[in-house]
Parts: structure tokens; sequence; C-alpha cells
């Protein structure tokens, strides 16, 4: 889960440089993803941890748009989506 945070706080900063027009998307989806696996304590702190280590690691190397940040996006969405989906198979009822 913390790895998926981290994830969505690179995507939430490079989405945003590379003119995606989605806005709070994925940090509101690491938002949801929080309020559900860990309403409060240690463990929210450090999901929300994750997120800003993943938003501020690109920060600090991209100020704007360029192929290999559009590549980075793309390797993000695809590892997501398989943690997501491990996750989902894992877990689900």
């Amino acid at each position: 889960m913390q790895r998926l945070s981290e994830i969505l706080g690179a995507l939430h900063f490079l989405r945003g440089i590379c003119n995606s027009e989605e806005g709070q998307k994925w940090r509101s989806e690491a938002q949801a993803l929080i309020d559900a696996e860990a309403p409060g304590g240690s463990r929210r702190e450090q999901m929300v941890a994750s997120f800003n280590r993943g938003y501020r690691g690109f920060q600090q190397t991209y100020r704007n748009c360029t192929p290999a940040a559009d590549v980075v996006v793309r390797r993000y969405l695809e590892e997501g989506a398989k943690i997501a989906r491990d996750i989902t198979a894992r877990y689900a009822n």
C-alpha cells in the first residue's frame, strides 16, 4: 500500500506538469485509498509520507514535461494497476 501511495504521489506531480488536465485526480485517489486502508494512526502517516515522497522525488527532478517524464508516467500507471489488481485478487471476497 505504501508503494501504491508513492506511485500516486509521483503521478500527481508528473501528470500535472504534463498537461493532463486531471487536476486533483491522483491526490483524490490517494486520499480515498488512505481513508479506506488506514483511517488513523501511524499507518496513515506512513502512507501520507509515501505519497509525499513520490511527489517530491519528481518535483526535484522535473520542471516541465519531457519524454522521460512520459515514460515514467506510463511505467507508474502500469505498476500501479498491477498492484491494485494484486491487492484486489488477494483480498477480494
